[in-house]
């Protein structure tokens, strides 16, 4: 680390105001400007700045640029958290900084509420057609219930939750994860996720735009891995699963949780599934030829869809660690 650059990013109030906001969410650009009343442009020239020291990251999703707390190669306590912590111990001295960033937090509150709004907006108008679906198999609580109990005892590491639309799984274990990342190849479901886990501790959970056929992440990344109501809309869902395996780390676990092969054709056209669920043996074949050693499944019986839960681990040689993975795009 070159202090040099590092200090001088710290030399501006505006960039100290963002970063005491990154200690709280991961913001768009645009919602930064918004909170700070200043420009997009100018707001992005700081923002350059504190990403170029090392402080920030950047992320793309569709459009949008999200702006976050820089997360360190090694998993070591990243410098822009402990950047934040200083600023907010020495708030109480400075009087002017600490009412600056109480308004701050005012307008990042009002944006919150804009995010929750937005995302209610957007329920409503598809509560129709996901009630219609939920009416078909048993309830989520059950459901989700089998995989926590299917994913214990052992601890879960490092988790990815591939597809993870509004975020539910990544909110249900990430209690229980070292890190989580969750990935969603609609910039609009991110959004609602992001909504859905904005209270969660900055870091915990990665929110990333991205393809379940080609995961933005290095090899045996991950320890868990998980696919809820994903994989019927795999047009090859043995490159899916390659796929999943690439990222999983050997001795590393994957759960997939869908419907048990059905013959409703109506949700080909109502609600875009690819495949009508699966059998065992097919499950089965898939783990297997993905390289994973599968368990026995899980049935939770619904009218008329039956939910399945399969779980496997990764086959190989556990290699021994001296510290958490990265997980690196």
């Amino acid at each position: 680390m070159k202090l040099e650059p590092t200090l001088r990013a710290l030399a501006d109030p505006t960039r100290l105001r963002i970063m005491r906001l990154l200690a709280d969410m991961e913001l768009a650009v645009g919602e930064l400007a918004l909170v700070l009343g200043q420009s997009q442009p100018r707001v992005s020239r700081h923002i350059k700045i504190l990403c170029d020291a090392g402080l920030a990251e950047r992320r793309r999703e569709g459009s949008w640029v999200f702006l976050r707390i820089a997360v360190a190669p090694d998993r070591a306590p990243p410098l822009g958290a402990a950047v934040a912590r200083l600023l907010e111990a020495g708030a109480a001295d400075d009087a002017a900084f600490a009412g600056r960033c109480a308004e701050d937090r005012r307008h990042l509150a009002a944006i919150r509420a804009a995010r929750e709004e937005q995302a209610a907006a957007y329920f409503a108008r598809h509560a129709a057609e996901w009630d219609t679906l939920r009416s078909l198999h048993s309830p989520d609580e059950p459901v989700e219930a089998a995989l926590a109990a299917a994913l214990e005892p052992a601890a879960l590491g490092t988790v990815l939750d591939v597809g993870t639309g509004t975020g539910r799984m990544a909110e249900l274990f990430a209690p229980r994860a070292e890190r989580l990342a969750a990935i969603d190849k609609s910039p609009e479901m991110l959004r609602l996720a992001r909504t859905r886990l904005q209270h969660l501790p900055p870091g915990k959970v990665d929110l990333q735009q991205g393809d379940f056929a080609a995961l933005p992440f290095a090899e045996a990344t991950f320890d868990t891995v998980l696919f809820h109501q994903v994989l019927h809309y795999a047009q090859d869902p043995e490159a899916v699963l390659a796929e999943a395996a690439r990222v999983t780390a050997p001795g590393g676990r994957i759960a997939v949780v869908d419907f048990a092969a059905h013959g409703h054709e109506e949700l080909r056209s109502q609600h875009a599934h690819v495949r009508l669920g699966f059998s065992d043996e097919q499950m089965l074949a898939l783990l297997t030829g993905a390289g994973y050693a599968p368990a026995p499944p899980l049935a939770i019986p619904g009218q008329p869809l039956t939910v399945k839960i399969w779980t496997g681990t990764r086959l190989g040689v556990v290699p021994a660690q001296t510290h958490p993975r990265k997980i690196q795009a």
